[in-house]
């Protein structure tokens, strides 16, 4: 089997073939996210937010009301993933084993609270409903406050983490919090899980939303002994019962796949261009998107100027079933104007009459997303897009 089905098959699991392979609108956007696995949240704003961008691309009709109408209908929460994201609901019972390991204290991050503020917190939440970190601090000293930067924010992040609190709202990246018990809804499974159960989880979640995949995913940011152990047997286990396959064409890692994903034969539109965000679940693993892609990407907001390749948030390209580049976009949102700084085209096997005209297209597109009817390609670094 040649790597370009592999890299359809991923694609079609991750909805990047066609927008309507979850639906549109609000039931679109539970289903992305249950197929994905989670969704990370992101508080740059150099373009619409990561995690508004990644439904975008897979959902039509996409609207940023979505994601605190299902937190609000109790289908989807907050939580950490493998950074802060949106998870569904009904993995809820996974994420308790982190939470346990906070309050126990086994969190070098969550150590030497302040038990006598949490518990403030959680009298003052519970008789005066959903409240946001602001409302605790009476010092209106403004953001620079002892409440946002010392142990009022410390203690409400632990209650957090530990599931004390949940986040029932957020106004813009603001956070409302209550009280877990209140969010939850009713009969949801709160049984802690084994380790296996969670291994488990976390190799369904990654067959699921993946299709294609390498041991190192699976471990994403997991450490220790027992859950590489237990994630093993998970693997192994599947694989001896035929319903996961080590692909033989690819050994640089070793890739799997789900075995009856191996079957299908997805439709790529060779013409399609997409304009992804830097932390779309297809590109947040590095290293198994240079092996199966051949594109090694870096985002450069976290890289000092003066060692920026490509710009400070450039956005990477999709072209059929190939990443092609990168362009470094910024939104102007008091003048509406969505600028191009840079475009940078790494293929150059690209039909250029065809691939321009569709990235010009495109760019209008995720502009008007954007809140920018106006797009500005007014930069000597644009070529192909001032024609």
């Amino acid at each position: 089997m040649k790597v370009s089905k592999y890299k359809a098959l991923t694609l079609s699991r991750q909805g990047l073939l066609a927008k309507k392979t979850f639906g549109s609108g609000l039931s679109g956007t539970l289903k992305s996210i249950e197929q994905l696995g989670y969704i990370q949240i992101d508080t740059l704003s150099v373009v619409e937010r990561a995690h508004h961008h990644v439904l975008w691309s897979r959902v039509s009709g996409y609207e940023l009301t979505y994601l605190n109408q299902l937190v609000n209908e109790q289908k989807i929460f907050e939580y950490w993933y493998h950074a802060a994201s949106y998870l569904p609901m009904r993995d809820y019972r996974y994420a308790l084993p982190r939470m346990n390991s906070i309050r126990n204290g086994e969190n070098r991050y969550y150590k030497n609270l302040d038990q006598k503020l949490m518990n403030e917190i959680i009298k003052r939440v519970e008789a005066e409903g959903p409240l946001r970190l602001r409302d605790f601090d009476n010092k209106k000293t403004g953001p620079g406050s002892w409440w946002n930067r010392g142990p009022g924010k410390r203690a409400m992040d632990a209650l957090f983490m530990r599931g004390d609190l949940m986040v029932c709202e957020r106004k813009g990246m603001e956070k409302v919090f209550d009280l877990t018990q209140r969010c939850l809804p009713e009969g949801i499974d709160i049984s802690t899980p084994t380790l296996n159960e969670y291994a488990s989880y976390l190799l369904n979640t990654t067959i699921r939303a993946q299709g294609v995949f390498t041991l190192k995913q699976l471990l994403h940011l997991e450490t220790g002994k027992p859950i590489r152990e237990a994630m093993n047997n998970a693997l192994s286990q599947r694989i001896e019962a035929g319903t996961v396959t080590a692909l033989p064409n690819l050994n640089s890692p070793s890739f799997y796949a789900d075995s009856e994903l191996l079957n299908e034969a997805p439709t790529v539109n060779p013409s399609a261009v997409q304009i992804l965000s830097p932390f779309d679940n297809v590109l947040i693993h590095r290293d198994r998107l240079s092996a199966l892609f051949k594109f090694d990407y870096k985002i450069e907001c976290y890289v000092p100027a003066a060692k920026r390749v490509f710009g400070y948030f450039c956005l990477p390209i999709l072209y059929g079933d190939q990443f092609v580049g990168r362009i470094d976009c910024k939104v102007h949102r008091a003048e509406q104007r969505f600028e191009v700084l840079s475009l940078h085209i790494e293929d150059n096997t690209c039909d250029q009459d065809k691939f321009f005209p569709a990235l010009k297209k495109e760019l209008q597109r995720f502009a008007q997303f954007n809140g920018c009817p106006l797009l500005d390609t007014q930069t000597n670094a644009i070529g192909g897009l001032n024609y």
